[in-house]
């Protein structure tokens, strides 16, 4: 395996495309807007203040259900739209890796989400003036959070490869990543076990961003939650890979 190429292409798309972010109004509008939003579900949805406890519980529990939303909503254009610019032909005839360009245009969304998780942290300063707060726990969860985010991101980035419009590659990436995140939801895993059985529905709910998530919001870092989130991005990133090498070859 080309490990210079690999990283050579990595390194280029992720400057082109955290250019193509922050040159333009569009991250800057996510993160505006993921913060509103997470901010009104976290104070106000949630009565943080009414709890009388110190932590982001209430904080983090809205983290998959909004992820679902926002990062296909971040990733949909890092392929459609190099169609429809008309720069899909110079980009995939460059002398770099194919993969080293999906993993570094996929480091480029997950660095804009990783940028909108740390303008969070006064939230977190806020618990701690509140009250004496399990800050490991905290950190802990702000990690899996991020890996999470990336499993989410790598959904957007790979439906995007496989469409050449943004908006369809939006609607599809939110319905994947809908299906794997309310497999762990009580209501969807219940209704599956009283219908196939007690095993059926933990089985299902074991394929859930929500389960793994929930486990390292008790402050309990389960190395089968690792595995799950990193393997996930591993299986889209590679068929994100497979889906731009199709359309190089179609372009030929």
């Amino acid at each position: 395996m080309d490990w210079r190429g690999i990283l050579t292409g990595i390194k280029a798309a992720w400057r082109r495309e955290i250019s193509a972010y922050f040159a333009t109004p569009l991250a800057y509008v996510f993160v505006a807007i993921f913060l509103l939003v997470l901010s009104v579900f976290t104070w106000d949805l949630s009565s943080f203040f009414d709890t009388g406890a110190a932590d982001l519980g209430p904080f983090f529990y809205w983290h998959p259900w909004l992820f679902m939303l926002f990062m296909p909503a971040l990733a949909m254009r890092l392929w459609a739209d190099e169609t429809n610019a008309g720069t899909a032909e110079i980009l995939l005839s460059l002398p770099v890796s194919l993969p080293g360009l999906v993993i570094g245009k996929l480091l480029a969304a997950w660095t804009v989400a990783a940028f909108a998780l740390i303008l969070t942290f006064p939230w977190w300063i806020t618990v701690n003036i509140l009250g004496p707060a399990d800050n490991a726990a905290i950190a802990l969860t702000y990690c899996v959070s991020l890996i999470m985010a990336g499993s989410y991101l790598a959904i957007g980035s790979a439906v995007s490869a496989l469409t050449r419009s943004a908006v369809l590659a939006f609607v599809i990436g939110v319905l994947i990543a809908f299906i794997l995140t309310a497999a762990g939801w009580p209501l969807v895993s219940g209704a599956i076990a009283n219908w196939l059985g007690a095993g059926a529905g933990d089985a299902v709910a074991q394929f859930s961003f929500l389960t793994h998530f929930e486990t390292a919001q008790r402050g309990v870092l389960e190395l089968r939650g690792l595995i799950f989130y990193f393997g996930f991005t591993a299986l889209f990133v590679a068929l994100n890979t497979l889906f731009v090498m199709q359309r190089r070859a179609g372009a030929q």
